[in-house]
């Protein structure tokens, strides 16, 4: 299998809006053949599998500890895409706020805002799961919904 470096290379904010570009058309199409619920939700579950695969790759590449993912941000914050503030870092947790989401903006400005959080959100948690099977994510607000800023709470050592 080819290995995918695009997100390196281009970051994640331009894969998001090529991906969104070409997906978009090809969504409104599925609806019109399957309607909204169900193609919605083959979306939702395609998503997470491809973010857990991309979380096993990269913890192949960079570890699976907290220090690694930090190391992986960057290519989610590349172009100024997120504005973070770290609240709180240790071994086994991870707390940042998110305050500027260029990725939400990107899918407004597209008119598909409510695409947005399945095509981006979405895959948070499945991402963290592939990268460490013992890590978690708890989101509670998210600036796609609405709120202020995004909720980034990784627990490393949740699962048993």
């Amino acid at each position: 299998m080819l290995k995918d470096n695009l997100t390196k290379d281009i970051g994640v904010l331009l894969r998001r809006e090529t991906e969104a570009r070409i997906l978009i058309p090809f969504i409104k199409n599925l609806i019109l053949v399957l309607g909204k619920s169900k193609t919605l939700n083959i979306l939702e579950g395609t998503i997470k599998k491809v973010a857990q695969e991309q979380g096993k790759d990269l913890s192949k590449e960079y570890g699976n500890n907290v220090n690694a993912f930090l190391k992986t941000l960057s290519f989610w914050t590349k172009d100024n895409a997120l504005e973070i503030d770290i609240i709180e870092k240790s071994d086994s947790k991870l707390d940042f706020n998110v305050t500027r989401c260029r990725y939400a903006e990107m899918y407004n400005a597209m008119g598909i805002n409510d695409l947005g959080a399945i095509l981006s959100c979405n895959r948070d948690a499945s991402l963290i799961e592939g990268f460490n099977e013992k890590a978690t994510l708890e989101r509670k607000e998210t600036i796609m919904n609405g709120d202020k800023c995004c909720t980034f709470r990784y627990n490393f050592n949740n699962k048993s």
